[in-house]
């Protein structure tokens, strides 16, 4: 039993598994503290955390000796079930299709500079520790 549980596709997929319903939480529960807004708050706040969190997990990797099996619990399963580009995408495209070229500009920009931003201090802060 604890050999399947170590397996790689067995981390991978309750790592995406955990990841994915935290997504869906998110994506419940953020519109509706924002009052609905029209902007894809939660889509942005999720692929904000993932990349801080894969940052700080390759940060931390790159000067340990870390398991390969955290790597892909909580790098690949973990974060990328988190992190979302599919979504992102739609939602920048339903915003065009809206008319709405400001809030898609935005939405876009928001994503690749934030997340960026936080990919690189969750990589210092990863190697720091």
């Amino acid at each position: 039993m604890r050999l399947l549980l170590t397996h790689p596709y067995v981390l991978v997929f309750v790592g995406g598994g955990a990841g994915s319903l935290l997504r869906y939480l998110t994506g419940r529960l953020v519109p509706a503290t924002l009052n609905s807004s029209p902007f894809p708050n939660a889509i942005l706040l999720v692929n904000v955390v993932a990349s801080f969190m894969l940052g700080a997990l390759v940060g931390w990797i790159m000067h340990r000796s870390a398991d390969e099996s955290i790597r892909l619990l909580i790098g690949v399963g973990f974060c990328g079930g988190l992190s979302t580009f599919s979504s992102f995408s739609v939602d920048t495209v339903v915003l065009l299709q809206q008319g709405r070229l400001g809030a898609a500009v935005l939405n876009i920009g928001l994503n690749v500079v934030i997340c960026l931003v936080a990919s690189t201090t969750g990589l210092f802060f990863g190697e720091k520790l």
